[in-house]
Order: structure tokens, then C-alpha cells, then sequence
């Protein structure tokens, strides 16, 4: 043997040496091995505290005041800009035709616009630069890849908010802080949208959800970024409100985002039925909110109804918003399927019926809304119901006669408790036709009541309300193709005019549950009918 080796062998302590080092290399090699990649260290890293969504502060795209655009973007079509800001006022305003003209700033046109008419940057010592700076920085955070909860529909709420706050019946009803509030709610109220569902956000165990207990999710996001926003530099629009001021718009604006959340929408309105059967109006015919609570509920209801507002709007811009919803709906639908989920309610392009959906939605979620607005601020929003109505009739005529059923349980409604979950509502595609099937849950207050719901009032609700309405001379904006005299269906509520027991969340409908009996023009007329009040729920779980 080796003289060298003979001394290692010897020497015990330059032998652990040895074995110290072989241990250590073999620790590290162990460390590289289970060691994440850089990107999801630094992800594991980063709190659940932090908002997710907001982007890294980036060099703001702020202006000098003395070279503020005059619409406060710069935009080579200012004078297309300008003539449709004419219609700023006007219920219906094309608000596409504007982020074209805007250069696809429309959220921050809409708001330089209103806050300018309406003199909120002087009532509040706002500076121009920085309120621009915000606004761009904000309309920035909503998602251009998303069909439909993009900055377009930001715009859409805030000037549909701006419209409603200046109804007769509440003039000179709210405070300039109030009236800020409310339109710089609508602003925020999905930036950030990632496209998808509250429902899909729990299902999927998303960070999102995770983070906010899987209640009101994306609404909670929304105000989270939209005020974490006004921390970035030069964007504080509110740093000239006193303390007092600034709690109190913020309280507001929470209360507000939250309502928007659709699994909420029976609740607020019950309330605002309640509020309609008891409202006290001044000689002048303006409502009388002298409270907190009346006051943040019609402004929580007035943002909701803005927020569901397509469906009131002139044909040609509702199919459009319809057109972007579904795409949205399906792009969801894919990456369930994908997923191996079950497809949400509408999401499901192989067998959603566009036509059906749109008219069950109107029937029993954007119907019963407006109507009982309508009612709030009597005569104000007679149009906009007509409108509604007008739109409804249409979606109704597209709808392709269904073949007569092979048999009496064919077309069902399930009926069982609707927790605002997913999984009722959804279009199963059966055979040669469809079927749909729904969860909701009917509260009756007498037994008595359901078996004299059986017989429907639903030819008696038609035969009165066309006769009612047989006078009517607003011109339809798409008339009917299948009648060209058709009077006006005035669909019928799903909520009785009494005030509404609302322990759980539920939907009152107009049409209990039945069998088909025979088959032919009325039992495919009666099935359509279910077929849309199944869609109308679905509505309500989809969160459109």
C-alpha cells in the first residue's frame, strides 16, 4: 500500500474530514433537487395579504395641467369624440362607437366627461393631472383579453349611473360626496375581471377565493384593487377630502361594489319593493330619503340596475353586449371542460340557446328590477321599460318553435333549495332536443296558494296586460316578425306585490311546478316558458 494512503488511513481526523465534506455535497445536491424554480419561490413568498392583480408601478402616463386634452385623452377623432359625448345625457348613448373615438380610453373620457358637467374636480379640489393619471392607471387594470367585464362595460355603468342619478324623482336628492361616490363605485366595480365566475373562482380553490372566504369573491377583489390604486403616485383623486369625508365615501362605495354581487340581488329587491309600498315623496314628487339606510339603498339598487342595464338599451347595442357575455360564458365553459368540471349554467356552446336565455334573464331577474325602479321613481323610467319590453318581445320571436316532447317528463322543473351555487340552471343537451333543468326554491306562506298556482295565471297575466297595454303607441324598436300588430307583452313578475320573505335566497315563479300533459303549439309554448325560467335562474347563479 501507498506511503499517502497508509497516512490517510491513519490519520482519523483527515478520515472524518472527508466524510464531512462527501455528506455536505450530497446535502446540497439533495437541496438542488427539491428546491422549487426561482418563479414559484418567489410566489410561495409573496403574503396572501397582498393584492393580487395590481400591477407594478410603472412611469404614469400623467399630463401637465396646461396641456390637458380636451376630453383628457389624446385621440386623433376628437371631433367624432365630441359628437357623441353629446349624448352623455341620453339614455342609450353608444358607448362602443366611444372607445373607438377614445383610442379605447372610454372609462376615462366617460368620467373626465361627468365629473367636468357635473363640477366635482372644483367641489373637491381634484387635480386634473392627477385625476387623469388614476383614471388611465385604473382603466389600465381592467382586462382588454375579457369579452365582456372590460373597461367599455366600466363605461357603460358610470354614464348609465350618471343618467339615473339625474332623474327627476331624486333631484337635488343626494350630496355632491354621495353622487362621487356612486359614479367612482361604478368605475371600479370589476376592474380586474378575470373573465370567470365567482362560482368558478371557489370551485377551482383560486387564490381569490381562498383569500376572501369564498363570499362575494370577485367583489371584494374590485374594491381591494380599486382602492389600492389610489396609493400609487399622483393618483390620490380623494387627498383633498377631509377625514370625515373620506370614511364616509369609502363606506359608501363598499356597500355599493358589494351589491353588485348577483347572489344577492333578491334581497335588494325585496328591500326595494318594501321601500316603494312605503316611500313618502315631498309636494314636488321627489322621494324623501331622510336616513343613511334609505339613502345607500337606492344608490346600492340604482348602481345594480346600471350594472344590468343592457337589456334596457337600444336593440343594436344589447345583442352586442349579449354577443360578449356569451363569449365570455363559454370561454369558462371550455376551460371546464377542459378541467373535467362540471359546465356551469350557459357556459356550454354546444347546446346554450342564446334566444331562450336572453328572455328567461329578462323575465325573472332584469324585469322584476326595472319594474320596481320604475315604480321608485314613477313616472321617470317609463322608457327604459318599455324598451326592456320592446327587447324581450324580439328575443322572444327568435326563439325556433321546440318539437312537441315524446313525453310528459321530457321538460321538468326540479324543484329544491337554491343556495346560489352552481350546478342548477344548466342546458343538458337529450336526444334530438334539449332539456333544461333548474333549482329554486318556491316560499309559499299558505298551502293553499300552490294548488291555486297550478292553474297558472299566465293567459289571464297576458290577456290583461295586453289590454292594457293595447293603447300603447311607442313604436316597437324590432317588431315581431311572426305578428305585425302584436301588442306588447308585459312579462309577469315572479315577486307578488306583498313584501317578500326572503330568509334564504330564492325565486318566487310565476309558474309552479307542472307536467306537460299533452303535446302540440301550447305544450311547446308552456315548455319554452320553463325552459326560460330556468335560464332566468341560471342568470341569477352566473352572475351576469
Amino acid at each position: 500500500m501507498p506511503r499517502a494512503w497508509l497516512r490517510l488511513e491513519m490519520n482519523p481526523m483527515a478520515l472524518g474530514v472527508r466524510k464531512r465534506r462527501h455528506c455536505e455535497r450530497e446535502k446540497q445536491h439533495d437541496l438542488e433537487i427539491l428546491s422549487p424554480p426561482s418563479k414559484e419561490k418567489e410566489k410561495k413568498k409573496r403574503p396572501m395579504s397582498q393584492i393580487s392583480g395590481v400591477k407594478k408601478a410603472t412611469p404614469s402616463p400623467s399630463l401637465a395641467p396646461a396641456c390637458i386634452p380636451r376630453f383628457g385623452v389624446n385621440t386623433p377623432h376628437e371631433s367624432m369624440l365630441a359628437k357623441e359625448i353629446e349624448d352623455l345625457n341620453r339614455w342609450g348613448m353608444d358607448i362602443f362607437k366611444l372607445a373607438e373615438y377614445a383610442g379605447n380610453r372610454p372609462l376615462t373620457v366617460i368620467m373626465h366627461s361627468i365629473f367636468q358637467e357635473r363640477d366635482l374636480l372644483k367641489t373637491f379640489k381634484v387635480p386634473i393631472d392627477t385625476f387623469l393619471t388614476f383614471m388611465m392607471t385604473l382603466e389600465d387594470h381592467y382586462h382588454a383579453d375579457v369579452a365582456y367585464h372590460n373597461n367599455i362595460h366600466a363605461a357603460d355603468v358610470v354614464q348609465s349611473t350618471h343618467v339615473l342619478l339625474s332623474t327627476p324623482a331624486l333631484e337635488a336628492v343626494f350630496t355632491d360626496l354621495e353622487i362621487m361616490a356612486a359614479l367612482f363605485a361604478s368605475a371600479i366595480h370589476d376592474v380586474d375581471h378575470p373573465g370567470v365566475t365567482n362560482q368558478f373562482l371557489i370551485n377551482t380553490s383560486s387564490e381569490l377565493a381562498l383569500m376572501y372566504n369564498d363570499s362575494s369573491v370577485l367583489e371584494n377583489h374590485h374594491l381591494a384593487v380599486g382602492f389600492k390604486l389610489l396609493q400609487d403616485e399622483n393618483c390620490d383623486i380623494f387627498q383633498n377630502l377631509s377625514k370625515k369625508q373620506k370614511d364616509s365615501l369609502r363606506k359608501m362605495v363598499i356597500d355599493m361594489v358589494l351589491a353588485t354581487d348577483m347572489s344577492k340581488h333578491m334581497n335588494f329587491l325585496a328591500d326595494m319593493k318594501t321601500m316603494v309600498e312605503t316611500k313618502k315623496v315631498t309636494s314636488l314628487g321627489v322621494l324623501l330619503l331622510d336616513n343613511y339606510s334609505d339613502r345607500i339603498q337606492v344608490l346600492q339598487n340604482m348602481v345594480h340596475c346600471a350594472d344590468l342595464s343592457n337589456p334596457t338599451k337600444p336593440l343594436e347595442l344589447y345583442r352586442k353586449w349579449t354577443d360578449r357575455i356569451m363569449v365570455e360564458f363559454f370561454t369558462q365553459g371550455d376551460r371546464e371542460r377542459d378541467k373535467g368540471m362540471e359546465i356551469s349554467p350557459m357556459c356550454d356552446k354546444h347546446n346554450a340557446s342564446i334566444e331562450k336565455s336572453q328572455v328567461g334573464f329578462i323575465d325573472y331577474i332584469v324585469h322584476p328590477l326595472w319594474e320596481t325602479w320604475a315604480d321608485l321613481v314613477h313616472p321617470d323610467a317609463q322608457d327604459i321599460l318599455d324598451t326592456l319590453e320592446d327587447n324581450r318581445e324580439w328575443y322572444q320571436s327568435m326563439i325556433p318553435l321546440s318539437p312537441s316532447p315524446t313525453s310528459p317528463d321530457e321538460h321538468h322543473a326540479e324543484v329544491g333549495p337554491a343556495d346560489g351555487t352552481a350546478g342548477a340552471g344548466g342546458a343538458v343537451s337529450s336526444g334530438g332536443g334539449e332539456k333544461f333543468q333548474f333549482e329554486l326554491t318556491l316560499e309559499e306562506e299558505e298551502e293553499e296558494e300552490v294548488e291555486s298556482d297550478l292553474e297558472s295565471p299566465l293567459e289571464e297575466e297576458f290577456q290583461t296586460s295586453g289590454d292594457r297595454r293595447q293603447d300603447s303607441s311607442t313604436p316597437s324598436l324590432s317588431p315581431d316578425p311572426r305578428s305585425s300588430n302584436s301588442s306588447r307583452y308585459r312579462p309577469p313578475s315572479p315577486h307578488p306585490s306583498r313584501t317578500l320573505n326572503l330568509a334564504s335566497m330564492s325565486v318566487r315563479s310565476p309558474h309552479p311546478h307542472r307536467t306537460l300533459a299533452s303535446p302540440g303549439p301550447e305544450g311547446s309554448d308552456r315548455n319554452r316558458e320553463l325552459s326560460q325560467e330556468g335560464d332566468g335562474v341560471a342568470c341569477l347563479q352566473m352572475g351576469t
